[in-house]
């Protein structure tokens, strides 16, 4: 019996030890061998790693107006588990086809959605449901709660908020800005040039949770804050960019073009400040424009340029002495290398150089590139020009344009009067003719003023880059008066039809037969009109491009010049530009007018329709805030208005508002809509503000002006900083066009009959 007790104990006791040798063990391992990745699993059960996202930047134009921004959308969710077990399919697929458009069988394909046999717990309706509209969101959010009080079901379709890109203006400068897609990605356009700069860092926030989700107390925190994205302030100004918009809708339906093209820049900077291509598309709705429409012109499009090529040829014989205004030659068809070249099929005879030039004469420009410059020298300075390369440009797909080596005569002589083997983008056109007007130096163009760190104010500021002087400031300044006169010539002159009374325009019209299949083709010609104003102190630089204008006798003149007259004209009104005094008919000098008007009254009015009021009188404006209603204005309602005054039209009463550009205005000005904006100010300096710094001081915003007196007037701004402003702020008048057109003139530029039948074909 006792030998029997013995045994059990041992037995007992050794199982009892052998439990704990294997607990032993199992907490090794646990605990020794396995901790690392035990560890892991709880920290995932306790921590909480919440992303912070960053805001994508902003991207505004040289005033201020924002043109794209991160704007709140929200996206779609259903249930299909809950949808089947209450049976809610069939009101459900009615009611969200109705509301999203998404056809009745992808909805019960989505509402069927299993995963490993089981019914999903969550569905994103897209496309049609991903990233919609708030008021969308809103009758989608309403509909959950209709369901909720019928069925009391939670949640079997609800809305995840997110965010998305926002266009406010549409389809204006749709090229130039681009767009982000629906998935984040960005897409052409600055949107993708600067997409590192634009793009934030999302931020981290790590603590510690309980089975609820609630933070424990005594958790220790990670946080690490998101870094928003920059923001772009654009050399574009929407004001020109509308004019610009504007002009060629009305180009377009009166000549329904295959494309047309426009650009508009500071020949100085060469800032771009106005730049578009019809077809265009809305930013907003992407995913609805046909193909086309997403092609910039301006910089992929390349074409054989016609006349407005031939200011390099001018440039080159002005540069080298070798242009004589005032000799003669002989204007008759011509055979250079068994081709035959000729004035558009006229003779007219023996005539001035300076006449040709007027007259845009195939056979003066072939005797100054060909017979006077020579290939060699003509290569010389359509390299110099910058042709044949990239422009540098702040824009994706930016495309070359090569120009094959000019080997035969009858490529050379081509070649001087933009025809053959000369091919060119939009954008090198722009820069070669600023490149006239500034004094003969070659800007690389630019679309991004600065570039802006919304979390601490640091700005970059992208500054005007020269890459040659291509001639000599003597030799543009020649240039630039033939192609006045060009325009001023109101007899035989063929960009008369860009004349502005009041304004002084240089300006060469082009118009060449477009090559298809290896020939050209008759009645298939891109025309254009390129130039600048005023001559004397140039502002804008601008061209127009239209492909396959549908019109009888279409030429860069009678075509392209008006729209060139009509945004030219627009847009140094607008700039505050004065006049010269002169008049057409007897070149007087008239009398000094003061233009003093009275600010409208647009509080109440909807922000569209306040901005197109603006753009009809030719008045800037700066937009603040993001409201849809002009909740004040300044300056106020029937307060005098200066020739060239900004207007701010105020949309929200909250005192959180950026705050606008100042740069410019004096000191008056500034209180008075910092007043508006509820900010305190503190000033430095006396005359006019050149920089601000905002400053949080409390609960309190304040505002850091320095100021310096002005030494001449700033384009956009009140004037007032001397007397010389005063004056030129009086004599700018409205525009009037005094030259009245003569009916059926047609373009002298054309290349022969017999020239485009026997143009050797394009590589």
């Amino acid at each position: 019996m006792v030998k029997k007790i013995k045994l059990r104990t041992l037995l007992i006791g050794g199982c009892i030890t052998l439990f704990f040798l294997v607990l032993l063990f199992r907490i090794f391992l646990i605990q020794v061998v396995n901790g690392a990745s035990w560890q892991e699993d709880v920290d995932g059960l306790i921590r909480k790693n919440q992303v912070l996202p960053a805001v994508r930047g902003a991207i505004i134009d040289r005033n201020g107006n924002v043109l794209a921004e991160d704007a709140p959308a929200y996206t779609v969710v259903i249930n299909p588990k809950m949808i089947q077990e209450y049976k809610l399919e069939n009101e459900m697929v009615g009611r969200l086809h109705e509301l999203l458009g998404m056809s009745e069988d992808k909805l019960r394909e989505n509402m069927r959605s299993k995963y490993e046999g089981a019914y999903r717990a969550y569905r994103e309706l897209r496309p049609e449901g991903y990233k919609i509209e708030p008021e969308l969101a809103k009758k989608i959010d309403a509909f959950d709660d209709e369901m909720k009080e019928k069925y009391k079901v939670t949640d079997a379709v609800f809305t995840v908020k997110e965010t998305k890109r926002f266009y406010p203006e549409n389809t204006m400068a749709s090229h130039v800005i681009g767009y982000v897609n629906k998935d984040g990605k960005a897409v052409q356009g600055l949107e993708a040039y600067y997409d590192k700069q634009l793009t934030g860092v999302d931020g981290q926030l790590l603590y510690q949770r309980d089975r609820k989700g609630v933070s424990l107390p005594g958790s220790e925190e990670i946080y690490k804050p998101a870094k928003n994205g920059k923001n772009l302030k654009l050399t574009i100004d929407d004001t020109i960019q509308y004019y610009i918009e504007d002009a060629m809708k009305k180009a377009v339906q009166k000549y329904n073009p295959v494309s047309m093209t426009v650009i508009a820049a500071d020949p100085k900077t060469m800032d771009i400040l106005g730049m578009a291509s019809m077809p265009n598309f809305d930013p907003n709705t992407y995913n609805k424009a046909e193909a086309s429409s997403f092609v910039n012109h301006a910089v992929q499009s390349i074409y054989e340029p016609g006349s407005t090529f031939k200011i390099v040829t001018l440039a080159g014989a002005v540069e080298e002495k070798m242009f004589n205004p005032n000799a003669f030659f002989e204007s008759k068809t011509t055979y250079i290398g068994g081709y035959p070249i000729s004035d558009n099929g006229h003779s007219y005879g023996s005539i001035t150089y300076l006449t040709g030039v007027k007259k845009s004469s195939n056979i003066a420009f072939v005797n100054l590139g060909y017979r006077m410059l020579g290939g060699e020298k003509l290569r010389y300075y359509i390299d110099k020009f910058g042709f044949g390369t990239k422009t540098g440009i702040d824009l994706p797909a930016e495309v070359p344009s090569p120009i094959r080596e000019l080997k035969y005569a009858s490529e050379i002589a081509t070649a001087a009067y933009g025809h053959g083997l000369v091919q060119v983008t939009p954008i090198q056109q722009i820069t070669a003719i600023s490149a006239i007007a500034n004094g003969g130096k070659l800007m690389e163009p630019h679309l991004v003023k600065e570039i802006i760190d919304p979390d601490t104010g640091e700005t970059q500021t992208i500054k005007p880059k020269e890459i040659r002087q291509v001639i000599s400031a003597e030799s543009a300044k020649e240039v630039g008066g033939y192609l006045e006169q060009v325009v001023a010539d109101q007899e035989i002159g063929t960009g008369r039809y860009a004349y502005i009374d009041g304004y002084r325009v240089a300006g060469k019209t082009g118009t060449a037969r477009k090559v298809v299949n290896g020939e050209y083709a008759k009645n298939k010609d891109i025309v254009s009109f390129i130039g600048y104003a005023p001559v004397n102190d140039p502002k804008i630089a601008l061209l127009v491009v239209i492909d396959e204008p549908r019109v009888a006798n279409a030429g860069g003149g009678s075509v392209a010049g008006p729209v060139f007259k009509d945004i030219m004209s627009q847009s140094l009104q607008y700039l505050g530009v004065p006049k010269t005094g002169e008049t057409a008919d007897k070149g007087k000098k008239s009398a000094p007018v003061s233009k003093t008007t009275s600010a409208p009254n647009l509080t109440g009015k909807s922000k569209k329709d306040a901005q197109n009021a603006l753009l009809e009188r030719g008045t800037a404006y700066v937009t603040i805030g993001k409201g849809s209603k002009i909740v004040s204005t300044y300056p106020a309602a029937n307060s005098p208005m200066m020739p060239g005054q900004r207007m701010y039209l105020i949309t929200e009463d909250s005192a959180t508002m950026n705050i606008p550009d100042l740069k410019g205005l004096s000191l008056r000005d500034s209180l008075e809509l910092l007043n508006l904006l509820k900010v305190g100010v503190k000033i430095e300096g006396e005359g006019y503000v050149y920089s601000q710094k905002v400053q949080k001081e409390g609960d309190k915003r304040v505002v850091y002006l320095q100021l310096q007196p002005a030494k001449e007037t700033v384009t956009g701004v009140v004037p007032g900083s001397s007397e010389e402003d005063a004056e030129a702020s009086a004599n700018t008048g409205d525009e009037t066009d005094g030259t009245e057109q003569k009916d059926g003139t047609t373009e002298e530029e054309q290349v022969s009959t017999d020239e485009t039948a026997e143009e050797p074909s394009l590589p």
